[in-house]
């Protein structure tokens, strides 16, 4: 049996890179996997890939920054589950770096659309359920939302990431008491659609360990704070970047 063996866990983001992975981790861990994303085609292909390995999963399309789409899918996925042990909120969007003064003010605010008030909607219609549960949120951060790092002219993503932390950290405080344990993520460079067409050898001599990351080494990460085996952590920001951020 996997260490999430009968749990119920719900994956923002869920129909590539990061979410990709780590729903078919978290399956291969036991879990049953309730697929969030827009791309309906690789939403379904996850689910039968799943599926096929053996494990359970369902798709629900969803963009969790409309909030009653947000609504709707949480209760879809509780008629179907019954339950909610593991959120995974990773959805995120990263646009076209660029100087202050050129930034559309809509991309500004799709940034932060998806990356802070999505989570926060996901959260407030799924934290009753995880409540019950006792269970684990994981937030997806990144490294530009680090105190000490800057990441070139990223300014509305490093500020939506630095929320996302903040977040975490208020959610950690005050979930402690309902039992609920609450954690943060901050992933580097990681081979994602986000680096398409780039070659990641460029990047290599910033990361101490020689290499970039993979969605998989983000997956067994978020499948550990998930588990009884971080019973103890909480309120943790940890960054997945082979020391890029040193």
């Amino acid at each position: 049996m996997g260490r999430l063996s009968q749990k119920v866990a719900l994956i923002t983001g869920a129909t590539s890179g990061i979410g990709k992975a780590t729903a078919k981790k978290l399956a291969e861990e036991g879990a049953s996997v309730a697929l969030i994303g827009r791309n309906i085609k690789s939403g379904l292909e996850i689910e039968q890939d799943i599926k096929t390995a053996g494990g359970e999963a369902a798709f629900f399309a969803c963009d969790v920054a409309n909030e009653e789409e947000v609504k709707r899918t949480i209760a879809d996925v509780i008629t179907r589950y019954g339950r909610l042990d593991i959120l995974f909120n990773n959805a995120g969007v990263m646009l076209p770096s660029m100087e202050i003064e050129r930034m559309p003010v809509n991309e500004w605010k799709q940034t932060f659309d998806v990356n802070i008030t999505g989570m926060f909607l996901v959260t407030r219609y799924a934290k009753p359920y995880i409540v019950a549960q006792k269970g684990s949120i994981i937030n997806n951060a990144s490294i530009a939302g680090l105190q000490h790092y800057a990441a070139g002219r990223s300014y509305a993503y490093s500020a939506s990431k630095a929320a996302v932390i903040q977040f975490s950290h208020q959610m950690a405080k005050n979930y402690g008491e309902e039992g609920v344990r609450v954690n943060c993520i901050c992933p580097g460079i990681i081979l994602t659609p986000i680096l398409h067409g780039r070659d990641p050898k460029i990047y290599e001599d910033r990361i101490p360990l020689g290499r970039v990351g993979t969605p998989e080494d983000v997956a067994k990460t978020v499948a550990f704070l998930a588990s009884e085996d971080a019973a103890y952590l909480t309120g943790v920001v940890l960054p997945i970047d082979g020391g890029a951020s040193l």
